[in-house]
């Protein structure tokens, strides 16, 4: 469900509007799966859903997307810290982001902007980390 949230959202930004289509391009899958996925979504009243006209966000939707956006986001840069290749990040926070809790998320924020701010702090635990 998230991947789903977050394509809908990136598309609407994109090109102001999400449709099946696109959707089953961007994540891989078949439409009938993306199809299903929506009527379900607009079943919970996260999106709005008509055929063959496209998708867009409830508010409730888009509150969610927004925070399954900003996961992925805190993770990537928390990682890119410390140097780890675009490919194996990409990777790892496709695992780490469905799962990782909103106090857990915070404590990695709280870490990046501290190592961000403290670069001897930051090339100390790179020398650590390999």
């Amino acid at each position: 469900m998230d991947d789903y949230l977050e394509q809908i959202l990136h598309l609407i930004e994109e090109k102001g509007y999400a449709r099946a289509v696109d959707i089953s391009k961007n994540l891989g899958i078949s439409q009938a799966s993306v199809t299903n996925m929506l009527q379900r979504l607009h079943a919970e009243g996260l999106v709005n859903h008509e055929k063959y006209r496209g998708t867009i966000l409830t508010e409730d939707g888009r509150r969610i997307a927004r925070a399954i956006v900003e996961r992925h986001e805190t993770l990537t840069r928390f990682l890119r810290l410390f140097n780890i290749d675009e490919e194996t990040i990409y990777h790892d926070v496709e695992g780490m982001e469905h799962h990782v809790s909103r106090p857990t998320l915070d404590v990695i924020r709280a870490l990046a902007e501290t190592l961000e701010s403290d670069p001897e702090l930051l090339d100390r635990i790179r020398k650590k980390s390999g």
